[in-house]
């Protein structure tokens, strides 16, 4: 058995059964002749349909999902650090607005809303296996999508497009957008050459303040840093400082048009 309910979020539509719930965008799912239901993130629905193909990255496998005029990624939340080690994808349940999967389908629908440089939130769902659950997220593919790390590993990048980059990113902090892990790996360029931010998990909107931004900005110093170190990536310090001199720049523009 299972229910269907409407909310006023973004075009959010809410699917439960007896074992989770899926949470989409109606007007997407339709238009590709799709109901909501949990083998949505299942590998193997989409394998049977000949239209998956999987990647590693990340915290394990990423699924690209081709299919007509349909090219979506689907992501399995998994566990990262020493506690991924022990349990690699099952989470406290909490409820279901506070899972995983459902806080950043709507994070992301409200960054994208906004138009923020995000992917577009297909649908997210998540399935209880008792005091525990397991989730899964999907989102609109970024065309001929390439990371941060993949254009430093064959390319030296103009100072220009490094403040692009921290001209991004001080529009997402402009807007109070807080990345939880900002890398190398989620930053990335379109076919176009637009830059676009991924991976909001654990990602808030929260007031704008020197300190959080500066732990962000760090962290995507340090993936810079140990990339260089293990790959042997272009990148130099006169780079990171074009991005930073432009990010600031942007972020104190921003408030001043305020």
């Amino acid at each position: 058995m299972s229910s269907v309910s409407s909310i006023n979020l973004n075009k959010a539509t809410v699917w439960n059964s007896h074992t989770g719930g899926i949470v989409y965008d109606a007007e997407l799912l339709s238009k590709h002749q799709l109901a909501p239901a949990h083998s949505l993130f299942s590998p193997e629905f989409w394998r049977a349909r000949h239209s998956a193909s999987a990647q590693t990255g990340g915290r394990g496998q990423v699924h690209f999902i081709n299919e007509g005029e349909c090219h979506w990624v689907l992501r399995h939340y998994r566990r990262g650090g020493l506690v991924g080690k022990l349990v690699t994808d099952h989470y406290l349940w909490l409820g279901q607005d506070n899972t995983r999967a459902f806080r950043e389908w709507h994070l992301l629908a409200q960054l994208h809303a906004q138009h923020l440089p995000v992917p577009a939130p297909v649908a997210a769902g998540y399935q209880r296996h008792g005091l525990f659950y397991q989730a899964d997220l999907i989102t609109v593919a970024i065309p001929q999508a390439r990371t941060l790390a993949q254009r430093l590993a064959t390319d030296s990048l103009d100072a220009c497009i490094w403040q692009q980059m921290g001209r991004v990113l001080a529009r997402f902090h402009a807007a109070g957008v807080q990345h939880a892990d900002l890398n190398a790996h989620n930053m990335v360029f379109a076919e176009d050459q637009s830059i676009h931010v991924l991976d909001f998990d654990r990602g808030r909107i929260r007031d704008v303040n020197k300190r959080w931004i500066e732990v962000v900005m760090r962290r995507l110093l340090r993936s810079l840093e140990k990339l260089q170190q293990q790959q042997k990536i272009r990148f130099e310090m006169s780079e990171w400082r074009a991005l930073i001199e432009a990010h600031d720049a942007a972020l104190l523009t921003a408030f001043q048009v305020r």
